[in-house]
């Protein structure tokens, strides 16, 4: 996870504005997003592999190895609108007995109803995060829960920009923006999501749509200091349906490179990016290996104890990978 010590993606970009290939597998499609080129004819990526190098025999390309995040591999657990007292008892008890790695920043976001039983009953290794949260102070909005109610139940992150909360509830990415702004603010974490639906993925918009909701997160942030983007394509998120773990390494790669362009060198090696959407016990050793992907935010399998710990713990297939 640590830098790559050739010549880097975020060097390429925040470079002269020359062309460059970029990626044209199944459903991606790069925008010419600000002043950078993209040419869909060639190859950015030759023989893909955990580094994903640039191939230096394509005329006007130069051979490197794509940035790595250097912060600290980082799983969250989305328990969604599940659970009851007792089963999340069960789920408790399971993850106070869980032997994890050590070197891996774990977070649960139960429902609020069941954030203090969770707080006073889990063990401190595992970090509180909420599921939402409304864009200010508290007050006169019936059925919010305000950053500063959270912060007295103990929470250190939420969970904001979610598919669920943009596609049925019908946030859009300004509103979505406000809500990240505001828990920064007051020194809360934010797992910014984003992530296309399938259609998206079909038209070859998935950098379009996953750099917008980039530049909304952008465009309101204060400071990324306190930011773990969660990359979860929508068409993968509780269908079983899972991004090879080449599909996700290469829009890892790209959300990076991203951020170099548009924010800083130094916000995108920083900056976590995890893999969601139907992670689990079986895929995750795979997806872990790859350099771009920094953990992951999982949902149902988040929900069974043994096996998000085994997800936590693929922290393992990282290190052996490096």
């Amino acid at each position: 996870m640590a830098v790559a010590s050739t010549s880097s993606l975020a060097s390429q970009l925040s470079g002269p504005k020359s062309s460059y290939s970029c990626p044209h597998f199944s459903g991606l499609r790069p925008s010419s997003l600000n002043s950078v080129s993209f040419s869909t004819t060639q190859s950015f990526f030759q023989n893909v592999d955990s580094q994903l190098r640039l191939s230096s025999s394509q005329k006007g390309c130069r051979a490197v190895v794509t940035m790595a995040g250097s912060g600290k591999f980082f799983v969250g657990g989305n328990w969604k609108c599940n659970g009851t007292k007792d089963s999340i008892s069960k789920l408790i008890s399971d993850l106070n007995s869980a032997k994890l790695e050590s070197d891996v920043d774990v977070v649960v976001a139960p429902p609020f109803l069941y954030i203090d039983q969770v707080k006073s009953s889990l063990t401190d290794r595992i970090e509180i995060s909420a599921q939402n949260c409304w864009t200010g102070k508290g007050g006169a909005f019936t059925g919010e829960i305000s950053v500063e109610q959270l912060k007295d139940l103990g929470c250190k992150w939420v969970i904001l920009g979610h598919s669920e909360r943009r596609h049925i509830i019908g946030e859009n990415d300004e509103f979505i923006g406000k809500k990240a702004a505001y828990a920064l603010s007051q020194n809360v974490g934010v797992i910014a999501c984003i992530g296309e639906l399938l259609e998206e993925r079909e038209a070859g918009k998935t950098f379009d749509v996953c750099f917008q909701q980039l530049k909304s997160f952008a465009d309101a942030l204060p400071s990324w200091d306190n930011v773990v983007i969660a990359y979860e394509p929508v068409w993968a998120i509780g269908t079983g349906k899972v991004a090879t773990p080449e599909q996700a390494q290469e829009v890892h790669a790209a959300v990076r490179g991203w951020l170099s362009e548009n924010v800083s060198a130094e916000v995108a090696s920083k900056t976590r990016i995890i893999y969601g959407g139907s992670a689990n016990g079986n895929n995750c050793s795979d997806l872990a290996k790859k350099e771009d992907i920094d953990g992951f935010l999982v949902g149902g399998a988040s929900l069974k104890g043994p096996e998000f710990a085994s997800i936590v713990n693929s922290v393992t297939s990282k290190k052996v990978a490096a």
